[in-house]
């Protein structure tokens, strides 16, 4: 069958060629409209309880993650240079298109007791600047109006921190601009003005926030990816040249895999889905993936060229012989990805159905266009065969099959003794992930983190809901309520990871300091009496963009429209994936005491529980695609090669690899994370090519006797090992580009992966023969 499928491609090459031509310019075109995502919420399933909890907060509430924070350090923040600099970086961030607000000491406003109306009113502290105004009259009253600011316990710890003189300015970004790439301008736009600052007045200025982390860590991602596909295109040319020493061969092998590169670009946007952490490996992933196939196809081709001489039965014995091992090879890479697809993350359906649609798309390609243009090219010539006489190469298959024959009882005890000692390390693997953890310490987003976690004791969102479980429940017996609330915001604060919390309480303490003229000793929870005096202030009109306008828009975020449920909101620390449910357990323990479950429910979202929740749950999908496509690939292998003998020899080779990765990574401190338990997965896919083509060969010359047989494992050993070296060298040095990533889980992806892959081609190339000439021994 293979026969005469490979005489119909040579037959009609000329119109596979324009098919070819033709999806492939359609599928530049779809490439050309994909586009960026970071949604972490994405890795969660829609039916997940805690995503439908986040998404419920969001409607009721807003959005908790649009808030970028910059800050900086210094004691001379009211200087009169500094500070007009301030109130003038306040207003330009203000006015620049998508930001909403700005919050900051220069903008804070304070509450005063209006005698007339028996009401409070919001106040600006300090005299609003515009960028015309700079004469001294202008901070007649700073100093007044600095006393007054450092007099309210409500901006302590949210806008400035006393004992180390940092001061924040918080500035929300509307959320549909962060949905857009127009996020990029927005938050470039807020730096460079505050750079502006900082270079003005001599300062360093620090930003973070969920809207600058995922802008520029997705604006990384597009970036890397750009160099990681030129970086593996040219090393993978620089390799076919060094081996095949032809230039129209090296350009065909790369021909294959920039047009599967376009394919799997078209395919993100065919099937509506964008670029994310995982997908953005996919078209290095191609390069890596479809250069073994050329080099396997060439290699075929040049050994049946020296055995025919005639290049028409040369490209049909390629053909007939490699097509069924080379579709089989990429259906079980392929389904290492595509089992991803069976998981409920949208994350990583997205990238298994991406990878595995385009690994196997990537076999017809290689199959209609290597051996068409080969058929038009001129015969190869001895320089171009030379590489299978390689006498290097020739004296370590010699060493393989002395191993093979001779040796195979150390071959085993060797095996046994590493798997013992990998074993070992996997008792050391520990599961966690931080939001940031992939990036070096030493790059400014990470630095800065830990400058607003130093000082403002961190930045991630964590959401607290309390609902009283009956409309306008916050009305009832408020006092209760609200005692409850602001005792559960003390024990939070007392936590060394949790900022303070904000909530409705702090708006009440907030207003009844002013009631009280201002005096501090009055910031604590009204009374009974004084909870009916200040509530009518909570419905105060104002018109838009008021002082009193905006004080009153913070304070009612704090409730939902039916006055039913309070949100408490508190800034944290990016305390990792092991700390943080423990953290969470502890405020939800600490919560139901405060609260009767019969008449409240308190709950804990928001961006900090759904990226725990996210990265458990990738960490999960990949561990069961894992054991799924160690299964589909079994049935495969099985239906093969219709053999539990080689089945059993086949599998072997390709476990032990991961089992000393994952050892190694136990060993050296690695977690398990969702970059680096992807690294199983890709690994197997990959590896289990060598051991198709290893087996496919021995299968397809096995003959009767045990002698006949044990012969030809050392002659497969011979025509198969120089193009799974050199396949192999491509592979690895393929992943060895991730290790120059700015992210540490592509990095560790990077160095892994390789690892896996020159065990595996060890396994296979020494174990695998070790084992089947133990197996035809007993049969």
């Amino acid at each position: 069958m293979w026969e005469a499928i490979a005489r119909f491609v040579l037959k009609n090459k000329l119109a596979l060629l324009i098919i070819l031509v033709i999806v492939t310019a359609f599928m530049g075109w779809q490439a050309s409209k994909v586009q960026l995502s970071y949604e972490f919420s994405r890795a969660i399933p829609i039916d997940n309880a805690k995503y439908v909890s986040y998404q419920n907060f969001r409607k009721q509430f807003g959005e908790d993650g649009n808030m970028m924070v910059i800050g900086f350090q210094t004691p001379n923040v009211f200087d009169k240079k500094i500070f007009s600099g301030f109130q003038l970086l306040n207003n330009h961030i203000k006015s620049i298109s998508g930001v909403e607000n700005v919050l900051s000491a220069a903008s804070a406003i304070t509450l005063k007791k209006d005698s007339v109306t028996e009401k409070l009113k919001a106040e600006n502290i300090f005299i609003p600047l515009s960028s015309a105004e700079s004469s001294e009259t202008s901070f007649n009253n700073l100093d007044s109006a600095k006393n007054i600011f450092l007099s309210l316990p409500f901006y302590r710890g949210i806008l400035y921190n006393p004992q180390t003189n940092a001061y924040l300015l918080a500035v929300r970004i509307n959320k549909d601009i962060l949905a857009s790439a127009r996020r990029t301008d927005v938050v470039n736009q807020v730096v460079l003005i505050a750079d502006r600052f900082g270079k003005d007045q001599s300062l360093e200025m620090h930003y973070s926030g969920l809207p600058l982390i995922r802008t520029q860590v997705a604006d990384k991602m597009k970036k890397e990816m750009k160099w990681f596909l030129v970086g593996s295109v040219l090393l993978s040319a620089f390799i076919l040249l060094l081996f095949f020493r032809s230039i129209s061969t090296m350009l065909l092998s790369l021909a294959v895999v920039l047009i599967g590169v376009v394919w799997s670009m078209g395919t993100l946007h065919l099937l509506d889905y964008k670029i994310t952490l995982l997908t953005v490996i996919i078209p290095p992933l191609i390069v890596v993936i479809g250069i073994p196939n050329c080099i396997y196809f060439l290699n075929k081709y040049h050994i049946a060229y020296n055995d025919t001489g005639d290049k028409y039965q040369a490209l049909v014995n390629m053909i007939s012989k490699m097509g069924i091992v080379t579709l089989f090879c990429n259906i079980a890479a392929a389904i290492g990805f595509a089992v991803f697809a069976l998981t409920k993350s949208a994350i990583l359906k997205e990238f298994g159905a991406v990878a595995g649609i385009n690994i196997i798309a990537l076999f017809f390609i290689s199959f209609i266009l290597i051996p068409s243009v080969l058929s038009n090219l001129p015969p190869p010539k001895d320089r171009h065969t030379r590489y299978l006489d390689n006498k290097w190469l020739l004296a370590v298959l010699d060493k393989l099959e002395i191993w093979a024959l001779n040796h195979r009882t150390l071959i085993y005890m060797v095996t046994t003794l590493v798997l013992a000692v990998s074993i070992a390390g996997i008792f050391r693997l520990r599961s966690e992930g931080f939001i940031v953890d992939d990036l070096p310490k030493t790059d400014r987003i990470y630095t800065d983190l830990k400058f607003f976690e130093k000082n403002f004791r961190g930045v991630m969102p964590l959401e607290i809901v309390v609902d009283t479980k009956q409309k306008n429940g916050l009305r009832k017996n408020p006092l209760q309520t609200f005692e409850r609330i602001d005792s559960l915001c003390r024990y939070i604060a007392a936590q060394p990871e949790i900022g303070k919390p904000l909530s409705i309480v702090e708006g009440l303490k907030f207003a009844k300091q002013a009631y009280y003229d201002g005096d501090s000793n009055n910031y604590a929870v009204p009374n009974a009496f004084e909870i009916s005096f200040l509530a009518p202030y909570l419905n105060t009109k104002s018109e838009p963009g008021s002082a009193a306008n905006n004080f009153t828009k913070l304070i009612s975020s704090f409730m939902d429209s039916s006055k039913q449920r309070a949100r408490i909101s508190v800034n944290m620390a990016d305390v990792g994936s092991k700390r943080l449910p423990g953290l969470l357990q502890q405020i939800q323990t600490k919560a139901n005491q405060y609260f009767d479950t019969t008449k409240y429910n308190v709950e804990l979202t928001g961006a900090s529980v759904t990226f725990l929740e996210g990265s458990s749950f990738i960490i999960k999908g990949l561990k069961d695609s894992i054991l799924w496509a160690f299964v589909l690939i079994s049935l495969c292998m099985l239906y093969l090669f219709r053999s539990f003998r080689i089945l059993f020899c086949s599998l072997i080779p390709n476990v032990i690899p991961l089992v000393i990765t994952a050892g190694v990574m136990g060993w050296a401190g690695v977690p398990l994370k969702p970059s680096t338990v992807l690294v199983f997965s890709v690994a197997l896919g990959i590896a289990i090519d060598i051991t198709i083509r290893f087996l496919v060969n021995y299968k397809q010359e096995q003959k009767g006797s045990s002698s006949q047989q044990k012969q030809l494992v050392i002659d497969t050993i011979h025509t198969t090992g120089i193009s799974i070296i050199y396949t192999s060298l491509v592979l690895i040095a393929g992943f060895i580009i991730f290790c120059f990533s700015g992210f540490g889980g592509t990095q560790a992806l990077g160095w892994l992966t390789s690892l896996t892959l020159i065990i595996a081609t060890f396994t296979n190339l020494i174990l695998l023969p070790a084992l089947l000439i133990t197996s035809i021994r007993n049969k």
